[in-house]
């Protein structure tokens, strides 16, 4: 594994546990700055805002960058976000800093992505593109719990310093041990806006968007399903949410290896086992041992599209893979709010703690049709193999 792959792996460590922390934080921090929990509850909607729209932009106007430069700015702008974070006095600051923490976390996984590939030989693209990932799910099983311990313990402002921390050894990271990129020569915002010219870029993004959001669509409730309709404890929740993160990085590795050999039917399969496993925790849920397999297993088949959808998001904008990249992340992070608002949607009309895992199936069929899309057009424009002479 080239050190740059970990430099880039510790940074979405860090970045993924900054965006999951806050989840179990939200009433330590209500009552030391006097705000409601709703009101708290926004630092959650703000940093996914800050992806979906801060991402792009700051990757569009980072284009005369060199890439390996931008990574060092944007953890450069993290650190200040979490260092803001911490210092906070109030609500306001609060979220400016979650914002500007955000912005760097959109940007940073499409250039990083677009980095890991480059790193290695193009039938490893899209495994060094899942070590990048493998940060990000690892920030579950470790960072976010380590996070909640600390805060609850210590205060939420010192996870805040852990994270900056965290960020300064990123930095550290990223100066040292990712290669220098050279400055892109005649680079424009045109030619990287150009590639959203083309139907499959779009596909790519739609794919991201639907299969991420599917996942989350069941995983934003999954604390009262489980305590609700399962029957575990509050205290049971953070071992649960262990093992689902266990879930998130096999899921992520097994489908970098498998995305490599055929992206597409690696795609296929995720999405389709997803959507079934999203079925079958309408009935597991009842049952403690059936739930805690099932749990795994959505964690599993949600993350094994992510190197698949990112691979294919810079195979089809190649010439100017580094904006589209970062759209794609950015189209998670949509998916994800969409399949929350969708599955409260349910929730409030009736369907029940289970009803977001019937929200979620149909956003994994609807990733899997899209998928199928995609395909099918890129084999009537494939080249026909010219016919040996004799």
């Amino acid at each position: 594994m080239p050190l740059a792959l970990v430099a880039l792996m510790i940074s979405s460590f860090g970045i993924g546990t900054t965006e999951f922390v806050v989840m179990g934080l939200l009433p330590e921090i209500a009552n030391d700055l006097s705000v409601s929990i709703t009101s708290a509850g926004l630092l959650i909607s703000g940093y996914a805002l800050g992806v979906v729209v801060g991402g792009p932009v700051v990757t569009a106007l980072g284009t005369r960058q060199s890439r390996k430069t931008m990574l060092v700015l944007l953890m450069g702008l993290f650190i200040v976000g979490n260092l803001l974070s911490a210092l906070a006095p109030g609500y306001g600051l609060l979220m400016a800093g979650r914002v500007l923490a955000a912005v760097c976390h959109g940007a940073f996984f499409g250039i990083a992505s677009v980095v890991a590939a480059d790193l290695v030989a193009p039938d490893k693209r899209s495994r060094a593109i899942s070590l990048v990932f493998t940060g990000l799910t690892v920030a579950n099983v470790v960072g976010a719990p380590l996070g909640n311990w600390i805060g609850q313990d210590l205060g939420w402002r010192s996870t805040f310093w852990m994270i900056t921390g965290i960020g300064l050894v990123s930095l550290v990271g990223v100066v040292t041990m990712v290669p220098a990129t050279p400055k892109p020569v005649d680079a424009r915002i045109a030619s990287e806006l150009a590639v959203f010219k083309r139907l499959q870029v779009w596909l790519a993004l739609a794919t991201a968007a639907l299969s991420i959001g599917a996942l989350f669509a069941s995983f934003s409730y999954i604390a009262p399903l489980m305590t609700e309709v399962t029957g575990f404890s509050s205290g049971a929740m953070t071992p649960l949410l262990v093992l689902f993160g266990v879930g998130l990085v096999t899921g992520n590795l097994i489908g970098g290896r498998f995305a490599d050999r055929a992206q597409l039917p690696t795609l296929y399969v995720a999405q389709a086992v997803l959507a079934v496993v999203l079925l079958v925790f309408v009935v597991t849920s009842a049952n403690k041992v059936l739930a805690v397999i099932t749990l795994v297993l959505l964690g599993a088949a949600g993350f094994a599209t992510v190197p698949g959808f990112m691979t294919r998001a810079i195979d089809k904008a190649a010439g100017a893979p580094t904006l589209a990249s970062a759209a794609a992340a950015s189209a998670a992070n949509l998916g994800i709010s969409v399949g929350a608002y969708l599955s409260g949607v349910a929730i409030d009309a009736g369907g029940g703690y289970t009803a977001p895992n019937l929200v979620g199936a149909a956003m994994a069929v609807a990733a899997l049709a899209v998928t199928l899309v995609s395909g099918s057009l890129q084999k009537r424009t494939a080249p026909v193999p010219a016919e040996a002479t004799p």
